[in-house]
Order: structure tokens, then sequence, then C-alpha cells
């Protein structure tokens, strides 16, 4: 008799123990722990939880799920602009991404939602990623001086500009033919027409392009080419 209640205590215990292994096991939760990546203005592939800069920029969003177990994620990505509560855009993927053109404020959530059955673990970013992308600007010089000197010796953009989104410029000669066209504001004309130096004097310069804050440039205007110019003392040799 005794040890029949001997035998029923450890299997009493052990069920005990084993009970209580269980619901440790269950105390491990499953999470996320989201990362924006960032790519524009500077930044290559660097991870940020805000941006301040111009457009475009693209942007990629990762959960980085941990401990899913048996546990089934329904994620759920909220784009909002500032001062707005509805998100213009939601997406449902673990990762997803996007490019930012527009001038403005966001922020850009996850939500995630753990399933097992009928237990359900509702997860809600503390702190959502900040997006503030600058108003553009574009503007260009009068005149360039490409005598290799170090200075002033391509057309370009001043340095200045700020989110661009779209852009052509075409440089023409006083007879209207085509001798440099470029679609990106960081590019620039050195004053060559097929690999030879162009003559001093009056070029045109026609250039259209698109800000992120819905902004658009014409841009036509008479350039200097003044290849004799000498920088240093401001006068012509």
């Amino acid at each position: 008799m005794t040890t029949q209640r001997n035998i029923l205590w450890f299997l009493l215990v052990l069920a005990a123990w084993l009970l209580s292994f269980g619901v440790q096991a269950n105390d491990v939760y499953p999470t996320v722990s989201p990362t924006m990546t960032v790519t524009g203005d500077g930044h290559i592939d660097e991870e940020a939880t805000e941006y301040g800069g111009n457009a475009p920029m693209y942007a990629v969003f990762r959960a980085n799920p941990q401990d899913l177990g048996d546990y089934e994620a329904l994620y759920e990505w909220r784009f909002t602009r500032q001062n707005e509560t509805d998100p213009f855009l939601v997406r449902y993927d673990q990762d997803t991404d996007y490019r930012f053109t527009e001038s403005g404020s966001y922020y850009v959530e996850l939500r995630v939602s753990f399933v097992l059955g009928t237990d359900t673990i509702e997860y809600a970013q503390d702190t959502p990623f900040s997006i503030s992308i600058n108003e553009s600007i574009l503007e260009f010089p009068n005149a360039f001086t490409p005598n290799d000197d170090g200075a002033n010796d391509v057309f370009k953009a001043k340095d200045t500009y700020q989110s661009i989104v779209k852009f052509n410029a075409k440089i023409f000669n006083r007879w209207g033919k085509l001798l440099y066209e470029w679609n990106d504001p960081a590019g620039s004309w050195d004053g060559t027409f097929h690999g030879r130096d162009v003559p001093d004097g009056a070029y045109y310069l026609n250039c259209q392009a698109d800000g992120a804050d819905g902004r658009h440039y014409s841009i036509k205007k008479t350039i200097n080419l003044l290849r004799r110019y000498e920088e240093n003392t401001g006068a012509i040799e």
C-alpha cells in the first residue's frame, strides 16, 4: 500500500513538474524588431529610425520576427502623413519598401497579430519611423570656365539643389543645335561636343524638372562659356 502511495505521489510530482515546464516554455512569446534601411541623399543602405533630407529616398522596412514557434504572424505596415490619422498606404507583407518622392513628413508603423488557434497576441510599434522630405530647390549659374584650373570647370546645377525627382537638361548652341543632354541633377556639361572643346561664347540651357513638392521647373536661359577666364584674377587671359 505504501509503495502504491509513493508511486502515486511520484506521478503527481512528475505531472506538476511537466506542467510547470510547459508554462515556462510558453513564457517565450513571439515578437518583432522592425528596422528601416535608407538609400538616398548621401545614405546608402543605412539603417535608421528617422530620416530628414531630399527626395527621392528609397526605404526598406523589415519586421525581423523572433520566437514565432507555431504562431502565424499577420503583418500590417501603415504609412501615414503628418497630421493625418488614416494611412494613405497599408502593406501586409513581412517586409516591404517604398520610394518617397513627395515633400512632407511621414510616419511608418508596424502592427502585427500573432495567431495560434484561439490565442492572439497583438503587437504595435512603440515609436514609428519618421521621414521628413525637403521642399525642392533648383538653380543654375550664368557662366562657367572650363579651363582645367579646378574651379567652375563644368556647367551644372548649383549645389543647393534638393528634392528633384525628375530632371532633363539640354545645351544648345546659338543655331539651335543640341550639344549635350543629361537626366540627373548631379550631372554636368564640360564644354565639349563630340570630345572637342566648343568656342567661348553664349549657349542656351533648357531644363525641365519636377520637385518633390509638386513644383515644375522650366528653366530657359543663356549661359556664358569663358574658357580663357582666370578664376584667381577675375580677368580674361
